[in-house]
């Protein structure tokens, strides 16, 4: 099992650093890679929220260092998700479904990547009612799938201009960590499941997240690896449909 997982840490460090470049743990990149290595979906869950931590916490820290976090649009957010995330994190899927979730996730993360970033020029307020109904939503699917929900806050507050890039990704690297550690804590009994290379993969995505979250936090320049991170997704998706 360990010389399984050792394979694994040269993408799993990739996925960290493309995914902390933009504010994000990298969950759904963890889940799509260990989808490919055909892991178990009882491992998949709480390794990849596992890992978030570690890498949204460096993510926290380095895009707030850069005065890029925004305590007014993340706190509307977190005030729903984190309750929904524990629930979702205490439900529990039938394989099936589970790896349905997951690869529509994963689909909607490849397609996102492929398409061009939308304009933030003319920001909006974001209306706090509306805010509060999307957190949980992105909360409750966080604690079902295993990820943070950055895949879905970032094109969100994107898409209706609520944030510029900088500050959507200093947004989601905490909203990403509360909605792990309430994933996990939801569904606790599932860390009998890390495998026993957690401590080397923990260690990969933390250099990983680290360079990535210090790359993006400053000038990162993402549109040439977006189509490869897209593709990793996609093909990860269309695996967990077929199998």
């Amino acid at each position: 099992m360990t010389t399984d997982w050792l394979i694994l840490l040269a993408p799993l460090l990739l996925v960290a650093v493309l995914y902390g470049a933009v504010g994000h743990g990298g969950a759904s990149g963890y889940l799509a890679v260990m989808a490919l290595a055909g892991i178990a979906p009882a491992v998949m869950k709480p390794t990849a929220l596992t890992l978030n931590l570690a890498v949204s916490l460096i993510g926290t820290v380095l895009f707030f260092r850069a005065g890029h976090f925004a305590w007014r649009l993340f706190w509307p957010f977190a005030v729903t998700s984190i309750p929904f995330a524990f629930l979702g994190g205490r439900l529990s899927l039938p394989t099936p479904a589970f790896k349905l979730l997951l690869a529509l996730a994963l689909g909607f993360a490849a397609l996102r990547l492929l398409l061009p970033a939308p304009k933030t020029d003319a920001l909006r307020p974001a209306p706090i009612l509306l805010v509060l109904i999307f957190g949980a939503v992105m909360g409750l699917a966080s604690g079902l799938i295993g990820v943070g929900g950055g895949i879905f806050l970032t094109p969100l507050l994107l898409l209706m201009r609520w944030s510029n890039t900088k500050t959507a990704a200093a947004v989601s690297a905490p909203f990403i960590f509360v909605n792990s550690a309430a994933g996990l804590a939801g569904h606790s009994a599932s860390l009998h499941h890390l495998p026993s290379a957690w401590p080397l993969l923990a260690l990969a995505v933390i250099a990983g997240g680290f360079l990535g979250a210090l790359w993006g936090s400053r000038n990162a320049r993402l549109s040439q690896l977006r189509p490869v991170l897209a593709a990793v997704l996609g093909i990860a998706s269309l695996k967990l449909v077929i199998t």
